[in-house]
C-alpha cells in the first residue's frame, strides 16, 4: 500500500452506501418485517463500530456466493462483519447461529469482494468479526473465525 494512504481512502471511491427508504407512509399499525429489524440492528452495529474507530467501506455487499453485512477497515486491515440478532438465547443464541457452513459462505463472499476490488488476497490483512445482539445486549467478537 502506498505510504500515507489508508485502506479506507484507497477504497473510498468505490463506496456504494445504500440508504434505507421508508416506502410505507404509516408504520404504526403493523409490526416491522424481519428485514426492517435486521436493518436496524445492522445500523446499530455500524454506529458502534464507527465509535470504536473502524471506517465504513460498504454495507450489504452481495454476490452470488453470499452477502456480507458490513465491510469496514481497521487501519490497513479489511474487516468483514456479520451481524446477528436473536430476541432470546434459545437454541444457542446469536453467536451459535454462525454455523461452519455460514462461515464458509462468508469467506467465499469476502474472497469474491477482494477479487472484485483487485486486492491481493494473499497480501491483504483481513479478519471476520461478528456483532451479536441478544435482546438489547451487543457482543463484539473480533477475529471470530
Amino acid at each position: 500500500m502506498q505510504q500515507g494512504k489508508t485502506l479506507a481512502s484507497t477504497l473510498s471511491w468505490k463506496l456504494n452506501l445504500k440508504k434505507s427508504s421508508n416506502k410505507t407512509p404509516d408504520k404504526r399499525h403493523r409490526l416491522p418485517s424481519s428485514q426492517e429489524v435486521g436493518d436496524e440492528f445492522e445500523h446499530q452495529a455500524e454506529q458502534f463500530l464507527l465509535a470504536q474507530g473502524l471506517v465504513l467501506i460498504q454495507r450489504n455487499y452481495w454476490c452470488k456466493l453470499g452477502e456480507i453485512d458490513l465491510i469496514m477497515a481497521s487501519g490497513d486491515t479489511l474487516v468483514f462483519i456479520e451481524v446477528r440478532y436473536r430476541r432470546q438465547a434459545d437454541f444457542g443464541g446469536a453467536l451459535a447461529s454462525i454455523t461452519p457452513a455460514k462461515q464458509q459462505k462468508l469467506r467465499r463472499a469476502a474472497l469474491n469482494y477482494m477479487q472484485a476490488q483487485r486486492l491481493n488476497e494473499a497480501a491483504q490483512a483481513c479478519r471476520f468479526d461478528v456483532i451479536a445482539f441478544e435482546g438489547s445486549a451487543l457482543h463484539w467478537l473480533e477475529n471470530a473465525f
